[in-house]
């Protein structure tokens, strides 16, 4: 079965845009979990940093996250396409 890569792709923009946003509202509105939790993730004490989140910054990543990740799934899909000829 061949995967549409494109609709895929933009599949997995969207849902990693809508993540960016969910995860910059908690960073909002807890930054001190979030901090410990970002911290428990990546093995790692960051109990003396802080976050700075701002308008710019967060359209920013949004749009990089959105367009990195539909081209990394996408480039996935097509590959699996090929490999299935």
């Amino acid at each position: 079965m061949k995967l549409n890569a494109i609709k895929l792709g933009l599949a997995t923009a969207i849902i990693f845009g809508f993540t960016w946003i969910i995860c910059s509202l908690f960073v909002t509105m807890a930054s001190g979990r979030m901090m410990q939790m970002s911290g428990n993730m990546a093995h790692s004490n960051f109990a003396g940093m802080g976050w700075s989140l701002h308008w710019t910054g967060l359209l920013v990543g949004l749009v990089i996250s959105s367009f990195f990740s539909g081209l990394i799934v996408w480039a996935i899909a097509a590959t699996y396409n090929r490999l299935l000829a």
